[in-house]
């Protein structure tokens, strides 16, 4: 309730000769698990498109291979969130709490040591050649250094960002409309996340990678601690694809 001694507004006057009025009530999201497939079918569709339409893979077309579907479901995400609920500020809470930052930089800074200490069990028993997609789509291309810096900041901070607007954004809310407990939503967006990168070599080092991530939305309630958790956990991994493709290190 706020009160409001404005004249002409509908309420009941209050002994002080104020007048109460009711905030209005927050609307309940419309979307669904369908709204979530759609936006990973966009992902996907975009991405084989953009494989089979480029043949030798040159600079643009390995960044537009790498950027724009992830973009396109993020954007979609948000987007229907506008159209059948209250926006990603409020559905998602995608909202910038100094608590928020906190627990996801510690949460993600944990995270970041148990996704080192995964990957370098995952590299030793893995075959030769086994690498993430976007490695590989990376895999001896030799990028200009502005393009590099672009790339690098791109898996820093916007595929996070992007991923978390589909996951633990729109997944989540999707599941919680269908009144599951938190840890259900938590333990099935996890498994998803890890299968939905298609990298069959990789899940359950992805899996490892994304619990710390979905404990930050699940601790938080709100998308921005998961988020900082995710770049905070993508930081080396992009810095290690920066000094690759500028040749600064090996592959």
């Amino acid at each position: 309730m706020r009160s409001t001694q404005e004249p002409g507004v509908a309420g009941e006057p209050a002994p002080s000769g104020r007048t109460w009025v009711a905030d209005p009530p927050v609307r309940t999201h419309r979307w669904g698990l369908g709204a979530f497939f759609l936006a990973e079918g966009v992902f996907v569709l975009t991405s084989v498109v953009l494989a089979a339409a480029f043949g030798t893979p040159g600079v643009w077309s390995v960044v537009l291979m790498l950027v724009l579907p992830t973009l396109l479901a993020g954007g979609l995400a948000v987007l229907i969130t506008v159209l059948r609920g209250n926006g990603p500020l409020l559905d998602f809470g995608l909202q910038w709490r100094w608590s928020d930052v906190r627990t996801g930089l510690a949460i993600g800074g944990v995270g970041l040591v148990t996704t080192t200490a995964a990957t370098a069990v995952w590299t030793h028993f893995a075959d030769p050649g086994q690498t993430s997609t976007v490695s590989s789509l990376l895999d001896g291309v030799r990028l200009p250094p502005v393009v590099a810096v672009l790339v690098f900041l791109h898996v820093w901070l916007v595929a996070p960002l992007c991923e978390e607007l589909l996951y633990r954004g729109l997944l989540w809310g999707a599941m919680e409309r269908l009144r599951w407990s938190q840890l259900n939503v938590f333990v099935l967006s996890t498994a998803v996340f890890a299968i939905g990168h298609l990298e069959p070599a990789r899940t359950w080092l992805l899996l490892v990678i994304t619990i710390p991530i979905g404990l930050a939305r699940m601790v938080t309630g709100r998308l921005t601690a998961s988020v900082i958790a995710h770049q905070v956990n993508n930081f080396l991994p992009a810095l290690g694809l920066l000094l690759v493709s500028l040749g600064l290190m090996p592959t």
